[in-house]
């Protein structure tokens, strides 16, 4: 009798489990690095996609999408530069693949940093001396927040935005704030509380280290998930391991792998 109880309970928690994980709701914030490179001179439309959730991301209920998690999307159009044309290549990704789940999502792009940003977000400010605590350092997110590493605050330039997870590298929790030069927005869909930053300040918004890069269409608008980058050069190129800050849109249901 006792094992049977004990096997119940166990479903119980298991089906709970995966009613939850059925559905990412709208408004969490994906911080994701690039897998491979988007190029408008190379790139095809219909070509896979995929990039890695660089940070574990906190949903309801103690539940996460945890580090590594791969989301897979594709290429919808490429247009190579030509007169009076600027190039253009537009993508979606449109599935979280946590183990053998397939989540189907719609995200927009909040922010687009270049590989050297990522790196150097992750990189002490000054240069470290015999004596000093890697873990004590102090860095600065993409978008100018400054952490204060080894139990220290995030800081803004409206105050105190989030804290640093302790025993990571690079991980920052802290709150999603609009930033109105860049037509971003803050929390949405009564989402509150502390989301998975990663490398990114608490409003950074547009592009960040590809010169001439622009984000043209982020996915916000219809078409809903369609995100769009554009460039004033002959060629738009975001290369393998850039870092994007992606926010779900609606609520998906779970499909089967």
């Amino acid at each position: 009798m006792r094992i049977q109880k004990a096997l119940l309970l166990l479903a119980v928690v298991f089906v709970t489990s995966t009613v939850f994980a059925q559905e990412i709701p709208s408004g969490i914030i994906l911080p994701v690095r690039l897998n491979s490179t988007l190029s408008s001179q190379k790139t095809k439309p219909g070509q896979p996609i995929s990039a890695r959730v660089a940070q574990d991301v906190p949903l309801a209920d103690g539940m996460k999408i945890r580090a590594g998690t791969r989301l897979t999307g594709h290429v919808v159009n490429v247009q190579p530069g030509s007169q009076g044309n600027p190039p253009r290549i537009s993508f979606v990704f449109d599935q979280v693949r946590p183990s053998k789940q397939v989540l189907p999502i719609k995200t927009d792009l909040r922010a687009l940093a270049s590989f050297t940003e990522v790196e150097s977000a992750q990189l002490p400010l000054r240069s470290m001396g015999e004596g000093d605590s890697w873990d004590a350092r102090t860095t600065s997110q993409v978008g100018g927040d400054v952490v204060y590493w080894g139990g220290g605050p995030v800081v803004g330039a409206m105050g105190i935005v989030g804290r640093p997870v302790t025993g990571t590298d690079s991980d920052v929790l802290g709150m999603v704030n609009a930033n109105a030069e860049g037509h971003c927005r803050g929390e949405i869909d009564g989402h509150r509380g502390p989301q998975a930053l990663w490398v990114f300040s608490s409003d950074a918004c547009g592009v960040y280290g590809l010169d001439d890069v622009t984000i043209s269409h982020a996915g916000r608008t219809e078409p809903v998930g369609l995100i769009e980058l554009s460039s004033k050069s002959e060629k738009v190129k975001v290369p393998s391991g850039s870092g994007m800050l992606l926010r779900v849109i609606g609520d998906p249901q779970l499909q089967s792998h």
